[in-house]
């Protein structure tokens, strides 16, 4: 492993992950902020325990009560009179649908005067969820649309028509109360129905659009099921006033000030990424031999999320799996490494952020006789890094604004 660029890769990390936590941008977003009535919180995702923090401890809203909704072991302690719980992501569970029913008792019979801060973020479609088929077939069609490489757009497009509080129905639930809705963005463009599948943003997508997807991918669905993709969602919302506080962009703007700190010349090549990991990965390492030679330190990025089809029983997620696809491409030039993260410290159903591979990498995984082709077919990335120390590690992270894969070339 080339330690420098290692180093460097841990440090661009860091200072981007510090540039794009929830809490500074909550308190931006309520400190123009008047609330006259009582205030009930709800916050929901994998950035909802810092996000709910960050308006409870804001002295202009008077918090009268409130739950956290989040994934397992991301939430930090007891927030006054806010409850935190914790359930399943990314497909939801028993706890995840429980802990929705405790929310929605809080909005009941609310009135004019009262306002509804919604605290919203990446994984709100698992965690805050009310489903209107029974658990069975909800689970399996998460199960079959993560399988197939459906993208977060897609997959939100279905689950808002299985759901009763998905696409606009939340907001129409806490109606005639007022819904100040606080959004910390991990979709590509900050679409706000799509968000956590936009439970209280109008919604764009159409029944057609639901039902197409549904055909693209053949997904195998009940009567019940096609029916529900039959009826559509709210597309006005009176009641509702949204900011969003954080997106994919500033990720980028943060990991390119931290590579030129470092000596590099950062080029983004997208804040939009949406294609096969292994392409991503494979196009990283192409671009950083092209540039081979040049005299120049570069870093080339791209922000966004890519996807995974899954054709193995390994253990990995999309970040490794680009990480690891890469190690290909790499092989033997000096001076090069490419890595990539998720935002939030999470990459697929495992405790790596992501991954990190370089020139030795490929020469390294041979002598232990493992074959990234192998590992990639079997979407075994996990243990392919692993062996070579490239996994990345944080811990959970507080925000959710995408991925971020960066190729560093030393000259």
């Amino acid at each position: 492993m080339q330690t420098t660029l290692r180093a460097h890769a841990e440090s661009i990390l860091q200072a981007s992950l510090a540039a794009v936590q929830p809490d500074a941008a909550v308190r931006r977003a309520l400190s123009a902020q008047s609330f006259p009535g009582p205030v009930t919180l709800i916050a929901a995702g994998k950035a909802a325990w810092p996000m709910a923090k960050a308006a409870y401890e804001s002295p202009n809203v008077r918090i009268k009560r409130g739950i956290v909704l989040t994934k397992y072991g991301h939430a930090q302690g007891p927030l006054g009179p806010i409850v935190c719980c914790e359930g399943g992501h990314p497909v939801p569970d028993e706890n995840s649908f429980a802990n929705t029913e405790r929310a929605l008792r809080l909005v009941e019979n609310l009135t004019a005067g009262d306002t509804v801060l919604f605290l919203l973020s990446g994984g709100g479609s698992a965690l805050f969820e009310k489903p209107l088929l029974p658990v069975s077939q909800l689970q399996a069609i998460t199960g079959q649309l993560l399988a197939c490489g459906a993208d977060i757009v897609e997959i939100n497009t279905i689950r808002k028509r299985l759901s009763a509080v998905k696409g606009g129905r939340f907001a129409q639930l806490c109606a005639p109360a007022q819904v100040f809705s606080v959004v910390l963005s991990d979709i590509l463009g900050d679409p706000l129905d799509m968000i956590a599948s936009g439970p209280a943003a109008p919604d764009s997508a159409t029944c057609a659009d639901a039902q197409a997807i549904a055909e693209k991918y053949r997904l195998d669905l009940t009567p019940e099921a096609r029916d529900l993709l039959r009826i559509e969602t709210p597309k006005v919302l009176s009641n509702v006033t949204t900011q969003i506080t954080g997106s994919v962009r500033e990720l980028c703007a943060a990991a390119s000030a931290a590579c030129r700190e470092l000596g590099y010349e950062p080029v983004l090549l997208t804040d939009r990424l949406c294609c096969e990991a292994r392409e991503a990965g494979s196009f990283l390492a192409s671009i950083l031999r092209t540039h081979a030679g040049t005299g120049r330190s570069l870093a080339f990025l791209a922000g966004g999320e890519t996807v995974v089809h899954i054709t193995g029983s390994g253990k990995g997620g999309r970040n490794q799996e680009l990480a690891l696809s890469a190690a290909i491409g790499l092989e033997g030039l000096e001076g090069a490494a490419v890595f990539s993260i998720g935002s939030d410290g999470t990459d697929g159903p495992t405790d790596a952020a992501g991954g990190y591979t370089d020139g030795s990498a490929a020469a390294a995984l041979r002598s232990q006789g493992i074959s990234i082709y192998q590992a990639l077919q079997n979407n075994d990335a996990y243990h392919a890094l692993q062996a070579t120390g490239g996994l990345l590690i944080t811990g959970p992270t507080g925000t959710n604004v995408n991925d971020i894969a960066v190729g560093l070339l030393q000259k």
